[in-house]
């Protein structure tokens, strides 16, 4: 049976949310606590833990939305991005998606999942099931020790570095999509 959220905890998931979002895009995402969204939202700490264990469940709740909607596009979108492209074109296009979501949403992602963490959240998962599937599909020689190489360049760190150095986005994926051709190219196998 479904449960419907009450209306004063939707209220407070609301506010938690929007709160933790202007702390993340306005300062450092590492430094946020949950005392800092507890007191933003204008919430007790009580309410705030009894929804959220930790600062990476906040951010991962706000970066999610982003995340499902190129989760879809992968699945279900139109070539490049979606089926129908050869490998090499799609794993470019995926690249170049998760540039964009990292440019509009970095904050978020490295609120949650910067280091380790970030190989332990679902979405990771799913980015690194695709690149394995076009890498397989590529006939490219030993994908599984490949894959989370060829996601190391998307770790919200890696890309703030490049950014805070001058690279811009267009750049960081045109460098991608050489990384993708090498990878998953026409004759790879």
């Amino acid at each position: 049976m479904e449960t419907r959220e009450r209306a004063d905890a939707a209220r407070n998931r609301a506010k938690v949310l929007a709160a933790a979002a202007r702390l993340f895009e306005t300062g450092d995402p590492l430094t946020v606590t949950m005392e800092d969204i507890a007191r933003t939202a204008g919430v007790g700490r009580g309410t705030l833990y009894r929804r959220y264990p930790d600062v990476t469940s906040i951010a991962a709740a706000l970066l999610d939305e982003h995340e499902r909607l190129l989760q879809e596009e992968l699945l279900r979108g139109a070539p490049p991005l979606g089926p129908g492209a050869p490998p090499h074109e799609r794993l470019a296009a995926f690249f170049s998606a998760m540039v964009d979501l990292l440019d509009r949403h970095s904050h978020l992602v490295l609120g949650a999942e910067s280091g380790a963490k970030r190989l332990t959240v679902g979405a990771y998962g799913f980015w690194r099931a695709h690149v394995l599937t076009l890498l397989r599909q590529a006939g490219t020689p030993d994908p599984e020790a490949l894959a989370d190489s060829l996601l190391a360049p998307l770790a919200p760190e890696v890309f703030l570095h490049q950014r805070e150095r001058g690279v811009t986005p267009d750049r960081i994926k045109a460098g991608l999509g050489r990384l993708a051709e090498v990878a998953a190219g026409a004759g790879t196998g």
